[in-house]
């Protein structure tokens, strides 16, 4: 028998706090009726003795401390889930909002996801294709990875997420199942409408799953979107064999909340005025990310965070680090420069695409290239410096020509068009032209065998035809 509590013992923030309670439990879902009809939900995130302290995800607007019934519900938050999410839009907390009607199923589960025993997962193989030639040569992203996206306010993040979504694939040869599950917390009404809108037109839509959270929702529906959504993921990939890929955006959006909240219950500050369990939560999130012994699913993440400041440094960036196995970082100076993607390659990287890349997976030279190619560029940073003390026309020949690298690398390789889908042969194809402006002695990163079978120094990038020059 459910039993009801009548009225409230305080309201602060979107948090009330209920007292003389029984059998009240961490995460258990609560019902709220406001006035006797208005029916919200929130879930307890703190019980003492017999007080319970409660997040309501739909605002404590309209509530008083004598106009409320509480009841426990006895369970955490749970989903419904079928295959049928496949192609639907729904809220920040899993309620569908494209006018198709609710999901019929039986199958319900906790948004907080199940512990997975570390002996249980398999070490990430093989990779997904972006389309997206700095990130598939150079931070190359592996089934069962992490690899988050550090941005800035300001940068076509939004754009970059929905190209990745159109573009991702397993690859031209693969027969496997795939799905994107695309979560978006706080974004404005207009971003929300690009992300489906441009989806729908590119018939992206029908593998997508949507769980878009605006800025005018409550702040506390925030904290629970990422969770639904790595639910949802989990469902397809380990119940139904997909592989999945995540993107989230923006966790920044997400960390912001979880301060808000934090304030709100007057727990002590961290950094920045972050709380103390920020670590934790974010690795609660990024760790439901990987591939389970016995599965033939896999769950990919790509969060998408704005760093404050452009600081690498906040909080924010700086824990993702640490749980995350790389990162891609977009740089405000190549974006100032109109190059899209601005994807600054040096302090981009992917732990894991050594073992996702090569002979077998894309091919033999992968590694090599991306290393000569990492290596090439890193020169060029040299190379303006110097230029800028003694001037371009008092370099060495050499580093005239390190110079024109690294122009046309950005113009050339980094830089590609929004509705661009570039195949790996092509992308690679291209990092070995881009190398034909350097001396072949240069190229001290790649196997001589490599360096025999791929380079040819008498192709002319800026007119995409054969020279007669050979330097």
């Amino acid at each position: 028998m459910s039993v009801e509590y009548l009225g409230l013992s305080e309201i602060n923030g979107p948090l009330i706090v209920l007292e003389g309670v029984s059998d009240a439990s961490y995460e258990e879902i609560v019902e709220i009726t406001v006035d006797g009809n208005k029916r919200k939900l929130g879930r307890i995130v703190e019980v003492y003795e017999n007080r319970a302290v409660i997040q309501v995800f739909e605002g404590t607007e309209e509530m008083s401390l004598k106009n409320t019934h509480t009841k426990l519900t006895g369970h955490p938050m749970e989903i419904a889930l079928s295959e049928d999410i496949l192609g639907r839009v729904f809220n920040g907390v899993g309620e569908p909002i494209d006018g198709l009607g609710n999901i019929a199923s039986e199958e319900r589960r906790n948004v907080n996801g199940e512990p997975l025993n570390p002996c249980s997962r398999e070490y990430p193989r093989n990779y997904i294709k972006t389309g997206i030639s700095a990130i598939d040569c150079l931070t190359t992203l592996i089934r069962g990875q992490k690899l988050p996206i550090f941005s800035g306010n300001g940068l076509p993040h939004d754009e970059l997420a929905a190209q990745i979504v159109k573009q991702a694939s397993l690859g031209g040869d693969s027969d496997e199942n795939f799905a994107i599950v695309f979560a978006a917390m706080g974004v404005k009404y207009d971003v929300a409408d690009f992300f489906r809108r441009t989806f729908e037109e590119s018939g992206a839509s029908s593998h997508v799953t949507m769980f878009l959270n605006l800025a005018n929702d409550p702040v506390i529906e925030r904290l629970i979107t990422p969770k639904v959504a790595l639910t949802a993921a989990e469902y397809l990939a380990f119940e139904k064999g997909m592989h999945v890929l995540v993107i989230l955006t923006d966790i920044t959006s997400f960390a912001e909340a979880m301060r808000e909240v934090s304030s709100s219950k007057g727990e002590i500050p961290s950094r920045k005025g972050y709380p103390g369990y920020l670590y934790s939560e974010l690795a609660t999130l990024y760790e439901r990310a990987g591939i389970v012994k016995g599965s033939t699913g896999s769950v990919t993440q790509v969060p998408i965070l704005t760093m404050p400041n452009d600081d690498i440094t906040h909080p924010i960036p700086d824990l993702t680090g640490y749980i995350t196995e790389g990162q891609i970082v977009l740089e405000r100076s190549l974006y100032q420069k109109s190059i899209y993607p601005p994807i600054n390659v040096l302090p981009s990287l992917s732990r894991l695409m050594k073992d996702g890349i090569g002979e077998g997976y894309t091919r033999e030279d992968h590694q090599d290239l991306a290393n000569q190619l990492f290596s090439s560029y890193a020169h060029v940073g040299d190379a303006r410096a110097l230029a800028s003390v003694i001037g371009e026309d008092e370099l060495s020949p050499l580093d005239k020509k390190y110079l024109k690298f690294g122009e046309m690398f950005e113009q050339k390789f980094v830089a590609q068009g929004r509705e661009e889908n570039r195949s790996m042969e092509e992308t690679l194809s291209l990092g070995w032209e881009l190398l034909t402006i350097l001396p072949r002695e240069e190229l001290d990163r790649v196997d001589t065998k490599i360096l025999d079978k791929y380079y040819k120094q008498n192709i002319d990038i800026s007119l995409g035809k054969k020279s007669n020059n050979e330097g």
